[in-house]
This record gives C-alpha cells, sequence and structure tokens, in this order.
C-alpha cells in the first residue's frame, strides 16, 4: 500500500530531527543526565517536527535497549516498547488531540487515569496536540495535576499558537521553541528522498519546491507527492510551470524590461501571453511582487540564493541598471496594493493591467523625499536676498514696498507634453537649470525686477546645478516659454 512521503520520511531518532538543533541537544542531555520534566511544551510553526519530536521523547523514555544499556538519547527503534509506540499501540502512551478533547470532563479522566502506574514502560507518557484549544475550565483543572503528577507521569503539549496557552501552564513547563526550517536543509532532504526512490530531480525544481514549503517539511513532503504524481518520475522546472501554472523567470525579466523602457504596449502585450497561457491573476501578482522583493534585494547587496529564489545572476541586469532601490519599492508598493485591491475589484484583470501601467513609467516617477531635496537645493541656491534680511522671491508681499509683477507668460504644464521649442522661446527646465547654476539668476541675459527699488541683478557666474534638482528636471517635460 502507497504511504506518503510525510509519514514514510517522518523522523524516527532525534538525530534525524532537521533544523532543530537547539532541542535535538537539550533534550538528548537532559536523557543522558536523567533529568526528566514532568511537563514539556513544544511550540512553533506547522509541519516543523513538534510531534515528531514528542514521540521520539516518549520512545526515549520507554526504550528497553536504552534503559538496560545507558541511555544514549536516542531510541533504539526495535525493542518491543519503540515498535508498540511507533505503531500506536502502546498502552504507556496515550496521543490526545487537544481540539476535539477540550472539556473539562476530558481533563478530568486524565486526571483519574495518572493514578495507575505505566505498564511496560517506565513513564507513561500524555501528548495533547494543539494544546491550545482546551477551554479556560480545562486549563485550571489540569494545573494541579502537572504541576504535582506522579514521578512516572510526563505531559508533552504541542501548539502553534503558542500566545493561546495560559501563563499559568507555561511557567509548570519546559518551554522548546521549533523554528522553521532552512530551504537549503529542505533540498538536501528532498534530493535524499529522490536518490532513495530513484526519481531525476533538477535542482531548480527540488529548490523551488523547498522555497514554496516556507520553513514547513511536511509542506515541502505534500507537495513533492503532488509533484511527482504529474511528472513521471522526472521533476523538471518548466513542467512545474507548466502544470501548476507559474510565471517562469524569462517572461518576469521580458517583463521588467519593458516597463523599465517606459515600453507600455510591449508591457501589456507581455501580460496578455502570460494570462493567456494560463496563469492566474492572483498567481500572476505574487510572482511579480517577489521577482521586484528579489530586485531590492539584490539592489541593497542581498545574494543570498534562499532569498532570491534564483541565482542572482539569473535576474535582468537592464532592470537592475534603470531601477534604484526607490523606485523598486514603490514597484513593490503597486504590487501589493494590486493584490489588495484584486478582492474587492470589478475585474481583476483591470487592477493587473493598472499595475502594469503604473509601472511602465516607474523609471519617471520622483518620490516625495527626493522632490523634498529638491526643492531644498533649489530654495538654497536661489534664496539669496539682494537686501540683507529679505528674500527675494518674486510676488512676494513685503511691507512698504510695492510687489513688480513679472510681465513674462508662461505655458501651462503639461505632463504627456515632449519637449519642444517654439520660436524665440525656450524651456523651462532649461531656464529652470540656468537659474539655478547661476546661482539666482532668472535669465541669462536680463535683469529681473523683483519690487520696488529692487532688481535681481544679470549673473556673473555659473556653477553646476544640485544632483537633486538635476534628477527632478529630468522627468519634468519641457513646458515652453513664451
Amino acid at each position: 500500500m502507497y504511504e506518503v512521503t510525510a509519514s514514510r520520511c517522518r523522523p524516527k531518532t532525534f538525530d534525524e530531527l532537521a533544523g532543530q538543533e537547539f532541542v535535538v541537544s537539550t533534550l538528548k542531555n537532559s536523557l543522558k543526565s536523567g533529568h526528566i520534566a514532568h511537563a514539556y511544551l513544544f511550540s512553533g510553526p506547522r509541519g516543523c517536527g513538534k510531534t515528531s519530536a514528542a514521540r521520539i521523547l516518549a520512545r526515549s523514555l520507554n526504550c528497553q535497549k536504552a534503559a538496560e544499556a545507558g541511555c544514549s538519547g536516542n531510541p533504539c527503534g526495535v525493542c518491543d516498547n519503540c515498535r508498540a509506540i511507533s505503531q500506536g499501540a502502546s498502552m504507556d502512551v496515550l496521543e490526545i488531540d487537544g481540539a476535539s478533547n477540550n472539556s473539562v470532563n476530558d481533563v478530568r479522566q486524565i486526571r483519574d487515569e495518572v493514578l495507575f502506574p505505566p505498564q511496560t514502560g517506565k513513564y507513561k507518557v500524555y501528548i495533547i496536540d494543539e494544546v491550545h484549544m482546551l477551554s479556560g475550565g480545562a486549563f485550571n483543572a489540569l494545573l494541579k495535576t502537572i504541576e504535582e503528577p506522579p514521578p512516572y507521569i510526563v505531559f508533552i503539549f504541542a501548539t502553534t499558537e503558542l500566545h493561546k496557552v495560559p501563563a499559568t501552564i507555561k511557567s509548570r513547563c519546559q518551554q522548546f521553541n521549533f523554528r522553521l526550517i532552512s530551504v537549503e536543509t529542505i533540498q538536501e532532504i528532498l534530493k535524499k528522498i529522490c536518490a532513495e526512490t530513484g526519481i531525476e530531480a533538477e535542482d531548480d525544481a527540488l529548490f523551488w519546491i523547498a522555497r514554496e514549503s516556507t520553513g514547513s517539511m511536511r509542506d515541502s513532503f505534500t507537495l513533492f507527492d503532488q509533484v511527482v504524481s504529474f511528472s513521471g518520475g522526472s521533476i523538471r522546472s518548466d513542467l512545474i510551470r507548466e502544470k501548476l501554472g507559474l510565471v517562469g523567470l524569462e517572461k518576469l525579466n521580458a517583463l521588467s524590461e519593458a516597463c523599465a523602457a517606459n515600453d507600455a504596449p510591449g508591457a501589456f502585450a507581455l501580460t496578455d501571453e502570460i494570462l493567456g497561457s494560463g496563469v492566474a491573476i492572483e498567481q500572476f501578482v505574487i510572482d511579480l511582487a517577489g521577482y521586484y522583493r528579489a530586485l531590492l534585494l539584490l539592489k541593497n547587496g542581498v545574494t543570498r540564493e534562499s532569498l532570491l529564489g534564483y541565482r542572482p545572476a539569473q535576474f535582468s541586469a537592464k532592470t537592475l541598471e534603470v531601477y534604484d532601490s526607490i523606485r523598486l519599492e514603490q514597484a513593490l508598493d503597486i504590487l501589493l496594493d494590486c493584490y489588495r485591491n484584486i478582492r474587492y475589484s470589478v475585474s481583476p484583470r483591470f487592477e493587473l493591467e493598472t499595475a502594469v501601467s503604473k509601472l511602465s513609467w516607474l523609471s519617471r516617477w520622483v518620490s516625495p523625499s527626493e522632490l523634498k531635496d529638491a526643492v531644498d537645493s533649489a530654495q538654497a541656491v536661489l534664496g539669496q536676498s539682494s537686501v540683507p534680511g529679505q528674500s527675494n522671491t518674486p510676488g512676494r508681499n513685503i511691507p512698504g514696498r510695492q510687489p513688480v509683477k513679472d510681465t513674462r507668460t508662461y505655458a501651462a504644464p503639461s505632463r504627456n507634453v515632449e519637449p519642444q521649442q517654439s520660436s524665440g522661446g525656450r524651456s523651462l527646465s532649461d531656464d529652470f537649470r540656468r537659474m539655478v547654476a547661476a546661482k539666482g539668476g532668472a535669465s541669462e541675459d536680463e535683469d529681473v525686477p523683483l519690487w520696488d527699488g529692487v532688481v535681481q541683478k544679470k549673473p556673473e557666474a555659473s556653477s553646476e546645478v544640485p544632483p537633486e534638482v538635476e534628477r527632478v528636471l529630468s522627468v519634468i517635460p519641457g513646458t515652453v516659454i513664451n
């Protein structure tokens, strides 16, 4: 009969418990020294080995060979007690589901049973899984029992929600926090399973399975079984993308390059092609957000493959060259907002296409902090007053002086208009650049009246434009001064 990988590969000794070095070393030392606590509390995310560790501890406590030859910390796995506990047939190890046995009456039954000593082993072990599901009354009824139990009783509690366990229970238990398992560790375990079962698998495919499991060993085994079922004995990355409707890195690179080049038509065409291949809109947004997150990490010097999801060399160099960290953060914000809005949108595709449109002009986007820096730099250059203690801002009302109107006319700025030159006119951004470079001159060939009796003189020297101002001017469309 077929047995799923999660059950077949369940660890049977502490040495096989992956990714929990602190828990393993502490429990093995306790068993060797004989310092056995009367209550343990195992907490951590799903699928990281809490129940497996509880069963291993129960077998180690009742292992017959360990009792004869001195405990080494690991159960032998071949004695009668170890086999009975592994098969769930031992009367000395009882596993209780806290979700379905959460009443005071259930706890009262446990209190009555602990009075009877173990039948074949040294300890009588109670493993209560999802202990946080017990009611408040059940927890209170259990307090006295776990505080002063008979010497042959050991309680092992397991929970995924430690904050729901009362502090009175925590204070009576030795607590062990289980951690998420690293991607590299999961990938190595999957490689061993493939070698044992004769399955061919690409490293990239196993890496994807390990990354998608998000640190849960059980989730990785479940996903591995699903992939094996349609792979025909050969696990390949392209087959996984085709069957599960994923967006490949090549298409993500092409889409990001189109957006970086401000090629909105090309970005929309690639989006339609990806959706036409059967990729779900939600999955598309997730993959695209993960891609820009990886670019942001790369831009900040992070090259760890387990965090990026792919090798650093596989990402588009053109996109990394165009975008800086600020624009990549904005791209990630756009995609995260898109995912949140999809749920309540009239059309999820409309939300996705709007997000792609925003990404296609992201290189011209100016952040509020950059705009502030540009304004501050421009004010620092242009803010030199011709009258001590007074500002030289044209049109400002000064008591006792009448402002002189600037008779020049400016065309209204247009965001989508290409830079133009009219006869006798000049670009507003070019004129502003000259003003900044001249440290206060509004024109390169004329004096500017500010108010009655005060005139801004023609600049005599020029200097470089501050980079903050140059950044803003580079994305401002050319507005013509008549």
